[in-house]
C-alpha cells in the first residue's frame, strides 16, 4: 500500500473512531475496532463500507498486465519468455488495490 492509501485509510479510520468514542460511553469503548478490523470490515461488509464513504477493492493482476509493468524496466519493451516466475524474482506486482473514500480514488500495486 503507498503513502496516499494509507493517508486516506487513516483518515477514514480516524473518523469511524471519533464518530464510536462520541456515541459510547467510556466502558464500551473496548469495543471499537482496531484500524486492522476496521480495515477487514471495510473489504467485507459493503454496508458498513458505505455508512464510512470508504470502499476497498482488491484484484490479482493477470499475467499481460505485470508484464506490462515489468516493461516500464525494460525500454517498453515486452518479451515472450517472462514467465511468473520471471516477474516474480523482479518484484513485479501481483494485486492491485483500489481504495476511494470521500470520492478520491487512489490506485496501488502490492
Amino acid at each position: 500500500m503507498n503513502k496516499e492509501q494509507q493517508e486516506l485509510l487513516d483518515e477514514a479510520y480516524e473518523k469511524y473512531r471519533n464518530a464510536f468514542i462520541e456515541g459510547h460511553i467510556h466502558e464500551e469503548l473496548d469495543k471499537c475496532l482496531s484500524q486492522e478490523e476496521f480495515i477487514e470490515e471495510i473489504k467485507t461488509d459493503d454496508e458498513f463500507s458505505e455508512n464510512w464513504g470508504l470502499k476497498i477493492e482488491e484484484r490479482e493482476l493477470s499475467l499481460e498486465e505485470r508484464k506490462i509493468h515489468m516493461s516500464k524496466y525494460s525500454n517498453d519493451r515486452i518479451y515472450p519468455d517472462w514467465d511468473e516466475k520471471f516477474l516474480n524474482e523482479k518484484d513485479i506486482p501481483t494485486k492491485l488495490i483500489t481504495i476511494t473514500y470521500n470520492d478520491k480514488t487512489i490506485e496501488g500495486y502490492e
